[in-house]
């Protein structure tokens, strides 16, 4: 099992979630964050210069069965990008063990996301 946390612009938020749902991945945390880049590129909105180094993101958290990784990681990267600098990142880590509390299931089988057959 992988964690995916994707960190991408809140203004593809929807493109993503719906390229998740398409790619049956049914399940997932998501929540606001700032941050900080070390590129700077000022903006002018209404006669006001901002400086775009601080740049509101949307984290995603999804945890998935291996043999989703691939394709819950396409959906974001198509979904997500623009081409621009500051269209996110795509952090995967190993997930030892999942439980459902409801059930008592672990494992794999514990994850909301389908497998592929």
């Amino acid at each position: 099992m992988k964690k995916i946390e994707a960190i991408i612009r809140k203004s593809k938020f929807e493109e993503v979630k719906k390229a998740l749902y398409d790619a049956d991945i049914d399940w997932f945390s998501y929540w606001d964050i700032t941050g900080l880049g070390k590129s700077t590129e000022d903006q002018v909105v209404r006669g006001q210069v901002f400086q775009s180094n601080y740049i509101q993101r949307r984290m995603l958290s999804i945890v998935v069965r291996d043999i989703n990784l691939d394709k819950t990681i396409n959906a974001i990267m198509n979904a997500a990008r623009t081409g621009d600098t500051g269209d996110g990142k795509i952090f995967v880590s190993d997930i030892l063990e999942t439980y459902r509390i409801r059930t008592g299931e672990t494992g794999p089988e514990a994850l909301y996301n389908k497998e592929e057959k």
